[in-house]
């Protein structure tokens, strides 16, 4: 079972921070094998929450929370990571479902943008992402930009 945290960044703690830190370049830069400046500056923004998924003491699961304004007009969903052996059970369904709970919390009656690797288009669908753009490239990775309207 995973549990749920969801910590602005000055209440991360150290260790918290180093999880978080290292699952997201191990997806993002190792797995992917994609060089990027995965620290961009949006982490410690005010109106940034990082959802923590923990199964014991160990990080499964993250996504970065963030206010309209920052990365889209809307309030968005970002650095969505599951770490590789975790996965295969519905992880990944798991955390974006908690992750729009959270925003709906957050940011009540408002709709939700992602920018989505192009191959994951199907899985946001599932959670009623609907795509926005044409394809991109965003650090040579195909991307589309998804909305999901306020309910």
């Amino acid at each position: 079972m995973t549990h749920w945290k969801l910590i602005p960044f000055t209440q991360l703690t150290n260790i918290e921070l180093y999880q978080l830190l290292k699952l997201r370049v191990d997806v993002f830069v190792v797995e992917q094998n994609c060089p990027y400046p995965e620290l961009d500056g949006n982490d410690i923004l005010d109106g940034v929450y990082h959802l923590l998924g923990y199964q014991g003491d160990t990080l499964v699961a993250c996504a970065r929370l963030l206010n309209k304004g920052i990365t889209y007009p809307c309030v968005s969903i970002g650095r969505v990571a599951t770490l590789q052996t975790a996965r295969g059970d519905g992880l990944g369904h798991a955390l974006l479902h908690q992750a729009i709970i959270e925003c709906n919390k957050l940011w009540s009656g408002e709709s939700i943008e992602i920018g989505a690797q192009e191959h994951l288009t199907p899985f946001y669908q599932q959670h009623g992402f609907i795509q926005t753009s044409e394809m991109y490239l965003e650090d040579d990775i195909p991307h589309v930009d998804m909305r999901r309207e306020a309910v």
